[in-house]
């Protein structure tokens, strides 16, 4: 009998550990916490949610979360978060490199890559090594994945003739914020006006811009169509993004967790961009569907705007033109 009572005792005792045992399990877990300002159907974000259930099959002690369309930090703040402590991985821009590490301006020069390919040979070789590094030493980042953002092209809420930068000159482009943007807007003729892009819908609708330039994916997960009734190829930026961790965070974890964020990374971008190419074969003329209308202008007078605007400024003084002709060898 006294058998019995204790070995009730024991499993009364286990069923009133589990709760803590799982709790104590949950805490001890790593929290990662990933901000981007892609809109919730774009493929960064749904490459992010892959990325989160291989984590989660994975099994080694990761909470990871993702958080689309700045919902968590707005745009253009995360990356600061990231080194202040306050976030453990974002989406990063070279635009956001080069504003703490100046001498890597080039890689935001407009028609820097010729195609998605140029830019693989570029950072999955010895160039995205040295990128990567760089990164890390002087900025307390670690770069875990390159995503191909898309080619950027530009979008206006009115229909007009565009054959070169001229007919853009005075259109009033939303651009994200900084001096590489902007100068990156006077190669496209236009006058940059600086946002958010969560702000950049109801500022077409109202007419607060006059159009915005995005890749074209960005363009229909956004209905920024449905604000716009002209898109012209432009292809000035084909873009990498980059799936950033805070050094300190990626220090922290064990091997087995870095294998695994290393591996679910890479993965994810792999998705990423055969989802974004396969789309791009399409999605033109999925946006003639809708009523817009898409021109393509005579590039060659964008290629010329382009390196006039970049010769002699004061953005481009501090570029590695070394660096910049090693790229655009690749």
């Amino acid at each position: 009998m006294q058998t019995r009572r204790t070995f009730a005792a024991g499993l009364a005792s286990a069923a009133c550990a589990a709760p803590f045992i799982t709790a104590a399990v949950a805490q001890s877990a790593t929290t990662i916490r990933v901000s981007t300002a892609a809109p919730p159907s774009d493929f960064l974000n749904r490459a992010l949610e892959r990325m989160k259930a291989d984590l989660e099959a994975a099994n080694v002690g990761i909470q990871f979360s993702v958080h689309p369309a700045s919902t968590l930090f707005r745009q253009g703040t995360e990356v600061p978060a990231l080194q202040r402590g306050n976030l453990e991985m974002c989406s990063m821009t070279t635009f956001e490199v080069a504003q703490q590490i100046p001498e890597l301006g080039y890689f935001n020069r407009g028609y820097l890559f010729n195609d998605h390919a140029h830019l693989r040979r570029a950072f999955d070789g010895p160039i995205g090594e040295d990128y990567r590094k760089a990164v890390s030493s002087r900025m307390g980042i670690e770069i875990l994945a390159t995503h191909y953002l898309g080619t950027r092209q530009v979008s206006l809420r009115q229909k007009r003739n565009v054959k070169g930068p001229a007919d853009l000159a005075g259109t009033k482009l939303r651009m994200p914020a900084g001096p590489e943007w902007l100068l990156l807007g006077r190669t496209l003729g236009v006058a940059p006006i600086p946002l958010g892009m969560p702000e950049v819908y109801l500022a077409l609708k109202t007419g607060t811009i006059d159009g915005q330039e995005n890749p074209l994916s960005i363009f229909s997960a956004a209905k920024l169509f449905e604000v716009s009734e002209q898109v012209v190829l432009t292809s000035h930026v084909v873009q990498p993004v980059f799936l950033a961790m805070a050094k300190p965070v990626w220090d922290k974890l064990n091997p087995d967790q870095k294998k695994a964020v290393e591996t679910a990374a890479k993965a994810a971008a792999t998705w990423g961009d055969t989802a974004r190419l396969d789309d791009e074969k399409t999605i033109v003329e999925t946006i003639k569907g809708r009523g817009l209308a898409v021109e393509t202008p005579d590039l060659k007078l964008f290629r010329e705007a382009a390196d006039r605007a970049y010769t002699g400024a004061d953005a481009t003084k501090a570029w590695d033109l070394q660096g910049l002709k090693r790229v655009q060898s690749a």
